[in-house]
């Protein structure tokens, strides 16, 4: 399920045209139902006469602060008066052993165990892998228990499902006995992706009905949103045998954009073509009914409602694909959801959705470069060459997070790269490191169609901002800076959401899901 998040917030996402690239490619089922809704991101017409420049003073990164080596605005003076920026809004510290204000205050704020939980609500991974350095080395005083769980966190975080499950299953009973609901929600929710992601499927339906069962009351309306389709979906695959993933040598693929915008790929269901959507952000491969009874697929007896794909009622099967071939990889005994066609399709553009490949897939492929000539340039996980450079990137639930900043990690910011999303923005976090540079800028309003209950929120229009994605400096042209958190009291948790508009500025990008690292070439 692909959204927006900013603060506490869900923005459905309406498709458009226009795209360059891969996680672009998949326009995700969440984009599809919002396309259905009929709801978007709009800005008011009330245009700026000018706009800021975040622009690069050599030789080196602009410091937005003595701490940190971020990209900072240089404001233009703005014809026809102008308006002074929002105050921002107060943002969590990242400097650790302060207190961070990502949601509940946790506990006494002296506690090692206390200042651990809080960097992990606010994300805060290089300070936790230091910490965690510093414990093995003596020079932290974290328990030996809460290290193993740090480890089991960060494991999950950084795609090593395996090792999480070996560090965090063991901990579950004396979590749950000490009565730590945030540490126990945490264990909870990184044991049972970890389970999902490793295809341990019954393990994982098990482990998602007692995160419900014991912590369902203490999860957001987000999280709970988030919980639906594995806690429905998954009963009805428990008994389905594991997928084998069997890979050749690199390859490169072609992808073309749909009537809707959308990009689809080239795929073969036991021997037949067909053209699917690919979404890295959906936690499980998606077919139509109509595809699964022209392949011959057995669908299931037992079937779930689910209402979070496409904001309405979806009935649901589950199936297993004896072979489906990408390229040069062959998935075999690969588990799917059978969906009822017209749950995604557009008469209008005479468009079908035959398939959605999610995270299952694109995670086995290993590389991904996306590139501006419509090609996906593939190197298999168990081969080809791995990407060592760039920024690291991590996963949190179902958001891919990207660390930009200095290339040793210590100075980096969290950025959402939503490849699926047609509109990216900074949120208040980066405003209010950076307010004064748009003292001499005019605000306007973002409206969000479907959202009636939600006030425009001021934002400005940013010219320039300068990026470090490891040792390579960029420059991304036209984005909109948000003043506020949308909800009005909640924080955001990272400095923006860099989508496709974004994406598709660079010559190409890539991710690598065997060493976790995103890079991007400029044109």
């Amino acid at each position: 399920m692909t959204i927006w998040r900013v603060g506490g917030i869900e923005i459905r996402k309406l498709p458009g045209a226009g795209f360059s690239g891969w996680l672009t490619i998949p326009l995700t089922a969440m984009m599809l139902c919002a396309a259905m809704r009929g709801q978007q991101t709009q800005t008011s017409p009330v245009k700026p006469p000018g706009a800021v420049q975040l622009a690069p003073t050599p030789p080196g990164p602009i410091q937005a602060d003595p701490a940190y080596s971020m990209p900072t605005a240089v404001g233009s003076s703005q014809p026809g008066g102008t308006q002074a920026p929002a105050k921002p809004t107060e943002q969590p510290s990242t400097q650790p052993g302060l207190h961070v204000a990502t949601g509940s205050v946790i506990g006494d704020e002296t506690s090692q165990t206390q200042r651990m939980l809080r960097l992990i609500e606010d994300l805060q991974f290089h300070h936790l892998e230091q910490m965690l350095e510093d414990a093995h080395d003596g020079k932290d005083a974290l328990p030996a228990e809460q290290q193993q769980f740090l480890q089991g966190i960060l494991a999950n975080r950084k795609n090593h499902p395996e090792e999480s499950i070996r560090a965090l299953e063991p901990l579950i009973p004396s979590i749950a006995a000490s009565g730590n609901v945030t540490e126990e929600k945490l264990a909870r929710q990184a044991l049972a992706e970890d389970y999902l992601r490793s295809g341990r499927l019954a393990d994982a339906a098990t482990a998602y009905k007692a995160l419900e069962s014991r912590i369902g009351k203490h999860l957001t309306q987000d999280e709970q949103d988030d919980l639906e389709q594995p806690l429905k979906l998954l009963p009805l695959a428990a008994d389905h045998p594991p997928m084998t993933v069997q890979a050749a040598a690199p390859f490169s693929l072609p992808y073309e954009l749909d009537p809707l915008g959308l990009t689809d790929i080239p795929v073969f269901v036991d021997g037949v073509s067909h053209s699917w959507m690919l979404d890295p952000t959906e936690p499980f491969n998606l077919i139509s009914s109509s595809t699964a009874h022209e392949v011959g697929l057995t669908l299931s007896a037992e079937t779930a409602t689910i209402h979070s794909l496409t904001g309405r009622a979806m009935t649901v099967h589950s199936t297993v694909i004896p072979r489906l071939t990408l390229g040069n990889v062959t998935y075999r005994n690969m588990t799917a959801f059978v969906f009822n066609d017209a749950d995604f399709a557009f008469p209008e553009s005479g468009y079908q959705v035959r398939g959605v490949l999610g995270y299952p897939v694109v995670s086995a492929l290993g590389s991904l470069t996306v590139t501006s000539d419509a090609t996906i340039q593939v190197q298999p996980r168990t081969g080809g060459e791995r990407l060592t450079d760039g920024a690291p990137f991590y996963l949190d639930g179902e958001r891919v997070l990207v660390a930009l900043g200095k290339a040793d990690g210590a100075d980096d910011r969290l950025y959402a790269v939503d490849a699926a999303g047609q509109q990216s923005y900074l949120t208040s976090r980066f405003f209010s490191e950076h307010a004064p540079a748009f003292a001499q800028s005019r605000m306007q309003l973002l409206h969000l169609t479907g959202m009636e209950n939600a006030p425009p929120v001021p934002a400005y229009l940013a010219q320039t901002v300068r990026l470090e994605v490891g040792k390579k400096v960029v420059v991304i042209h036209d984005i909109q800076v948000l003043t506020q958190p949308l909800d009005g009291t909640a924080n955001d948790d990272t400095y923006g959401t860099l989508g496709v508009d974004v994406l598709q500025q660079f010559a190409s990008y890539a991710f690598d899901y065997r060493t976790m690292r995103f890079t991007v070439s400029p044109h």
